[in-house]
């Protein structure tokens, strides 16, 4: 009966909690409560807090985060930075149209001093005609990636390549810091040389340590922010 009961009560929270995302009242990005305030509100133990986001996060309406992250925000809306930036863009409602400036064998040097061959992708992006950022991606040139050159991005997309070639980040590391532009990026930014951009660096690893992606993307700090995470559940 109480293993019953327990039941009961873990699944009336996962359908009120999904009912709310589902009908926006809980908004993407949005964090949810802790998880001493889901069992004090709904009257339940941590445990059955813990499962019920577990089934929340299985369903794919939340995800779960443990220590500290950060997300990027364009306008205001945050960015899934796992799904691409064009779809998550897209998705996010911003007009952003997105230029293949290039796909070429070989990268910065440093990187692959570390991480072996590499091939980057170097793409600009676009609000309102106006460009907001440039993207400089570097992958591990193995396997299909290692055609890209020749044979181009699949569905014009990083993330869909990364996955049609067995690549899957489970990890990584990211940095944020303001940087002039220097004369070229500037032109390409249809900026002036040295206003101020933020330059976010992200290193992205798989499963056995080995590199996924290394991308360098520099972002209008008129439209992009970033936004400091710490525990909990979102």
């Amino acid at each position: 009966m109480t293993e019953q009961v327990g039941h009961s009560k873990r699944s009336r929270l996962v359908e009120d909690l999904a009912a709310h995302i589902r009908a926006g009242r809980l908004a993407r990005g949005e964090r949810l409560p802790g998880e001493n305030q889901l069992a004090a509100r709904y009257r339940v133990s941590r445990g059955t807090v813990r499962s019920a986001l577990a089934e929340l996060q299985r369903r794919e309406l939340i995800t779960t985060e443990t220590g500290v992250g950060s997300f990027v925000t364009f306008d205001g809306v945050p960015l899934d930075q796992e799904i691409g930036w064009a779809r998550a863009l897209s998705d996010s409602g911003a007009e952003v149209t997105t230029e293949l400036l290039g796909i070429a064998a070989g990268g910065d040097p440093a990187v692959e001093e570390r991480e072996g061959s590499l091939v980057t992708v170097r793409r600009l992006r676009r609000s309102a005609g106006r460009p907001v950022s440039v993207e400089t991606a570097s992958l591990p040139a193995v396997g299909l990636l290692a055609a890209l050159p020749t044979r181009g991005l699949v569905d014009d997309s990083i993330t869909a390549t990364l996955r049609a070639a067995g690549l899957h980040g489970v990890a990584g590391d990211q940095w944020i810091s303001v940087e002039p532009l220097d004369a070229a990026d500037a032109a390409l930014l249809e900026r002036e040389p040295g206003a101020p951009f933020l330059r976010a660096v992200r290193v992205t690893r798989g499963a056995d340590g080995g590199l996924v992606e290394h991308v360098v993307s520099l972002l209008d700090p008129q439209r992009f922010r970033f936004h400091l995470t710490f525990g909990g559940s979102r």
